[in-house]
């Protein structure tokens, strides 16, 4: 987890510093989009601090009033900022582009535009490239897009687009400016502004949608289950296994109940003493199995199978 927070960081710092620049620029030149750009950084600053937030309070240990842990406060917390970056930064932007073309201004200097939205590109560039190298790194041999759906990671991929937002929404800004001063329109700089509300809002749906799934539980990958399978069947006491139930709380732990049909005739402390070693089969090899739960099974249940817990 400690890997995840490295672009969290980094988007905290380059957000915060850019947010304040993007409002200075804007006060100087009166730019519909620079307002707008200012309150998008100022929205991923706050959502950089929830995602903080919510990676510090999925480590708190179980109790007893969360016996299973606080884990999926880190999807919580993740699926409160996608809802937000749609909420605050795309309403407010599309409102502001809104009341720029009804009420236009025209850019008197645009410089500090360019040089604020320069500065910008440059360190939400590095921002999405540290982001982007941290969901490669994890992703593996997996699509890209394949990666983002499986991924139980939302520290990772939700910095990731907020990111590519940002590149997105400065480049719209960056043309709404040129084009707004240099063809004496300033609809352009109004019209970047709605553009850069659809682009937030855009990214808000694809994020509450992956941050709402992980919310509500997402099974384990089929290959663990398979291994799963694979190392309780080895055991002697065991026949089969005839259904497996997995849920992800957090990204490094999940919950497993394993149906099992043991051998006939197995007395009370042999099954005992089998359930054990089990349990310290699968947790050897897949630790970040954190709970297991085994229930013997009639010999006539169902095929193993993967479904949410």
């Amino acid at each position: 987890m400690a890997s995840s927070k490295l672009p969290i960081y980094s988007a905290l710092v380059a957000n915060l510093a850019i947010a304040v620049s993007k409002f200075v620029a804007a006060s100087f030149t009166g730019s519909s989009s620079m307002i707008s750009e200012g309150i998008h950084s100022l929205v991923d600053t706050s959502n950089e601090v929830l995602l903080l937030l919510g990676l510090h309070k999925s480590k708190k240990p179980a109790d007893a009033k969360r016996p299973f842990g606080y884990g999926r406060e880190l999807y919580f917390w993740s699926y409160v900022v996608s809802i937000s970056i749609f909420g605050i930064g795309g309403g407010i932007s599309f409102y502001e582009g809104v009341t720029h073309l009804q009420h236009p201004v025209p850019i008197e200097d645009p410089i500090w535009n360019y040089i604020v939205l320069g500065i910008a590109l440059v360190f939400d560039g590095i921002s999405f490239i540290i982001a982007l190298r941290t969901f490669n790194a994890q992703r593996g041999e997996l699509g890209f897009w394949r990666a983002v759906r499986l991924s139980k990671d939302p520290s990772v991929f939700v910095v990731l687009f907020e990111d590519a937002a940002d590149v997105l929404g400065l480049l719209v800004a960056l043309a709404g400016v040129f084009l707004g001063h240099y063809l004496h329109n300033p609809y352009f700089d109004g019209a970047a502004s709605i553009i850069i509300g659809l682009i937030l809002a855009s990214v808000s749906m694809l994020l509450a949608q992956e941050s709402k799934s992980l919310l509500l539980g997402e099974s384990a990958e089929p290959e663990v289950l398979r291994k799963v399978a694979a190392l309780t069947e080895t055991d002697p006491a065991v026949i089969k296994v005839n259904r497996l139930l997995s849920s992800y709380m957090s990204p490094e732990e999940v919950v497993l109940v394993i149906h099992i049909v043991f051998q006939p005739g197995l007395t009370t402390q042999a099954i005992t003493d089998a359930v054990t070693r089990i349990q310290r089969l699968i947790q050897r090899d897949l630790p970040t199995i954190r709970q297991i739960c085994i229930e013997p099974s009639p010999a006539e249940g169902t095929l193993p199978q993967a479904a949410p817990l």
